[in-house]
């Protein structure tokens, strides 16, 4: 099926059949990738995890992403979408089981849940490719929507994940890692299944094509592709600003359990709800907003506006506790964690979308999400030592810190916004 026809000849219609089924293949994942979040603290202190471990986990994750994210968006470019989306998606299965049972293993425990993030993030370039598949089948004036829809799906499977984690952690820690493996295998057969594809494979493969070359090529290609970045003005300002939003938010998201703990007592179902409200406030923003916003202020103002929102919201949550503030003031604060970054993290990736070619959507989008799961290696690392240090020992003042190191590299990115704007070469 041409891609032409999958965007319809009607550019005006959005939501047409391709789009809602990759809507809800993405949306599967994310559920998936929602119930780890809220555990994976939690889990692994129970076999002797540091808040250093904790970055590092995270970090682990996201160095396998960052390495092969690219090389998957470069496949999808070959070989198509679909199949590269069933394989990862099975690969992901696979991760959540090794995570289910990393706690028969004694004292290698620890060892196996770092095997499983790292053999998931192998597979978690996916991403990338269900990215590429969206600027497929929308139209250049309906990208930022199609970006928006795909950040919906990130908003509900951290409603549904999370919540799905809280309730199911009360009877045992195994079981919603078993469900999200459920999860991603029947998303895998529902993908094989019914998803078109969208990429003509006699028009993607070249003559000489080996797959040792892709490994080997790609790889090389990406980093002279980041070398050549300074030449490109709008895409170098428009991959540093994501990486600067990535790192800060990071930082907050791997901090967020131990906030949770120190300063209300909160334990992994309190704080999986807690996410899934988070991400209901993300679901309403860029499901029923971010494209309205985008109409009236453009993409370029929306990254400004988001960055000053999670400046302003970094510095002040960590003030926020049981004592001072309490449940209302918690809200608050997170709902603008999720405002701050629903409004700039998709409208950068539609202003990246926009600026290359249809031929090269998989690889540019890679190379974005190859800089966010960068950026997604140093922020858990960073929030693992600025949590942690001396003592390893977290309190409230580590807590502040920790928000406020995030805070000051959000400001970066606000400024960098502010006084470099997006203008085209």
């Amino acid at each position: 099926m041409e891609i032409a026809n999958l965007r319809d000849a009607d550019e005006n219609k959005f939501l047409t059949k391709p789009l809602l089924i990759i809507f809800l293949t993405v949306l599967i994942d994310l559920i998936g990738f929602g119930i780890v979040i809220p555990l994976l603290t939690f889990y692994a202190e129970r076999y002797g995890a540091t808040p250093l471990d904790i970055g590092l986990l995270v970090a682990s994750y996201s160095l396998m992403q960052f390495i092969f994210a690219p090389i998957l968006g470069g496949l999808s470019d070959i070989y198509g979408r679909r199949p590269i989306l069933f394989f990862s998606i099975i690969g992901s299965a696979l991760s959540y089981l090794m995570l289910a049972f990393a706690g028969s293993l004694e004292t290698y425990s620890l060892w196996m849940i770092y095997a499983s993030r790292i053999f998931g993030g192998i597979t978690a370039g996916n991403l990338a490719t269900a990215q590429a598949y969206i600027a497929d089948v929308t139209t250049p004036q309906n990208r930022a929507k199609g970006m928006g829809l795909f950040g919906t799906a990130f908003g509900l499977g951290f409603i549904l994940g999370p919540a799905i984690a809280g309730f199911l952690s009360e009877i045992d820690y195994k079981l919603p890692f078993l469900v999200a493996s459920g999860f991603a295998f029947f998303n895998a057969v529902l993908l094989y299944f019914i998803l078109p594809e969208t990429v003509k494979r006699e028009n993607s493969i070249h003559e000489n094509f080996s797959f040792k070359h892709l490994i080997y090529g790609k790889r090389a290609n990406l980093f002279l592709e980041l070398i050549a970045l300074p030449k490109n003005k709008r895409f170098t300002t428009l991959t540093a600003e994501y990486f600067l939003l990535v790192t800060a938010f990071s930082i907050m998201t791997t901090a967020f359990a131990y906030y949770t703990m120190t300063n209300f007592g909160y334990d992994a179902s309190e704080t999986g709800y807690l996410l899934g409200y988070i991400g209901l406030v993300a679901v309403i923003v860029q499901g029923g907003l971010l494209g309205k916003l985008a109409v009236r202020f453009g993409e370029e103002k929306l990254v400004i506006y988001g960055a000053l929102i999670l400046v302003l919201s970094l510095f002040v949550v960590p003030f926020i506790s049981k004592e001072s503030g309490g449940l209302t003031a918690l809200l608050v604060g997170t709902a603008f964690f999720s405002l701050g970054n629903s409004i700039a993290s998709p409208s950068l990736t539609s202003l990246v979308s926009k600026s290359a070619s249809e031929a090269e959507q998989g690889k540019v989008l890679g190379i974005i999400q190859s800089a966010g799961s960068l950026a997604r290696v140093i922020g858990p690392i960073i929030c693992g030592l600025s949590l942690g240090y001396p003592s390893n020992q977290v309190d409230s003042w580590t807590l502040k810190r920790t928000f406020w190191i995030a805070a000051a590299i959000m400001w970066a990115a606000f400024l960098l916004a502010v006084y470099f704007p997006f203008e085209k070469d």
